[in-house]
């Protein structure tokens, strides 16, 4: 096979995905990457449906997008069916040909000599776009670094389909073309086991070598924004409002610990309705916690409402919480472990598969439950938020160990290698 070529003496990247804005996960770590490219001498360059890149350095095409229309029919014509129909077969055909011609220009516009889907070539949201991503990797060799953060087969949503060949064509595809790269040991494990494809892990990263800076006065008065008081405990979980969150969880625990204390939830419910919230609301109620929904005034940027409250970002939350919750059902990986690690939070944490596999024998120093709330986890969670010195050494001890296995040292190291290989 001929190597491709872009023709420019300049290295460039293409991150691929259905949106790359906002404080999602992938959004974030792509964002990361982005930056070991640059370190490396690339250019960077976006191709999704949403984009909050630079306009000079992005390619947006509405299609791509998981919530357009047109894809979302195909989505619901696809799932939790046997038969699809002709129809269907057709439109996902016809849209891969429009979304391959643009992918095509995007290549040939900016000169990419790498491309890096985002997690499109893991998760079916958009069938035509992995289809296209797929075709175009065969039919012109570009070398490809496929950054897989969750596979279908671990959502139950996924796994009744009438798309079981596209699925095998293109979630992922087996190329001889692609470096695979997941974000954990057991989609290691399954996608070799199910595929036949080997992979690298490059776990989620924060840059502990850098620690946040200190408060600035735009953030000083979060507390009061949020109507917590000097004397009560701001608990956080900086999470979506999601079934796989486990909420429930948190607001027993702060139950439990019959203290004063505000539960502040940083994100909305998203993309999967209101029938959640609406649990974790009565729930709350039932318990007597008091919690607050806050996504309104958090954003990835700094602003005012339309009523003229202050936006904070997720970075000027953090500083202020006395401890962050994260008692997650399930996780690819778990950033907000990681975020809390970073601004040196204590952290109650549930036992999930990948916590269990990838994280906790790194020697990680949290307060943990597994599947429910115990007494011995309240009493613990009292300790470490009552006796300074104890809390003190936890956080710094968490610090040092999420230093060694997680930070972007780790993300450089392997993600040059992967580089290397395919530019050489």
């Amino acid at each position: 096979m001929i190597k491709y070529k872009s023709g420019s003496t300049e290295k460039s990247v293409g991150f691929i995905s259905t949106r790359l804005a906002g404080t999602d996960g992938v959004s974030l770590e792509t964002e990361k990457w982005a930056d070991v490219f640059r370190e490396e001498g690339f250019t960077c360059y976006y191709f999704a449906g949403e984009l909050d890149t630079p306009p000079e350095y992005s390619y947006l095409l509405d299609i791509a997008h998981f919530k357009h229309p047109e894809i979302k029919d195909i989505y619901e014509n696809c799932f939790s069916v046997d038969i699809r129909g002709r129809y269907v077969t057709k439109k996902i055909n016809d849209i891969k040909e429009k979304i391959k011609d643009h992918l095509y220009e995007f290549i040939e516009k900016f000169k990419i000599d790498i491309i890096v889907p985002e997690n499109v070539l893991t998760i079916p949201l958009n069938i035509p776009l992995g289809m296209a991503i797929t075709e175009i990797i065969s039919e012109i060799g570009v070398p490809t670094i496929a950054h897989h953060h969750d596979f279908f087969w671990e959502r139950q949503n996924f796994l009744r389909n009438a798309i079981w060949e596209y699925l095998n064509m293109s979630f992922p595809p087996h190329l001889p073309n692609i470096h695979h790269v997941i974000i954990n040991s057991s989609a290691d494990n399954q996608l070799s086991l199910r595929t036949g494809v080997s992979a690298t892990i490059i776990p989620n990263v924060m840059d502990f070598h850098n620690p946040p800076p200190p408060l600035d006065e735009y953030a000083s008065d979060v507390r009061q924004a949020l109507g917590i008081e000097d004397d009560e405990l701001f608990i956080l979980q900086p999470t979506r409002v999601v079934k796989r969150k486990g909420i429930e969880h948190a607001i027993e625990l702060v139950s439990r610990m019959d203290e004063k204390a505000k539960l502040v939830i940083s994100h909305a419910s998203g993309d999967e309705g209101y029938d959640y919230e609406n649990r974790i609301r009565d729930y709350s109620n039932l318990l007597n916690v008091n919690t607050l929904f806050v996504s309104e005034i958090i954003n990835e940027e700094r602003g005012l409402t339309e009523d003229g409250r202050k936006i904070y970002t997720l970075d000027d939350i953090y500083p202020h919480a006395d401890l962050v919750t994260y008692p997650s059902n399930f996780e690819g990986f778990g950033n907000a472990f990681l975020e809390a690690i970073y601004f040196r939070k204590p952290i109650v944490v549930n036992n999930y598969s990948i916590y269990s596999m990838d994280i906790k024998p790194k020697g990680f120093s949290v307060v943990e439950i597994d599947g429910y709330v115990t007494e011995e986890a309240v009493q613990l969670t009292k300790k470490v938020l009552s006796n300074t010195e104890y809390r003190e050494k936890m956080i710094e001890h968490n610090y040092k160990i999420a230093t060694r296995y997680f930070s972007y040292a780790v993300l450089r190291e392997k993600l040059k290698i992967l580089i290397d290989d395919c530019i050489r």
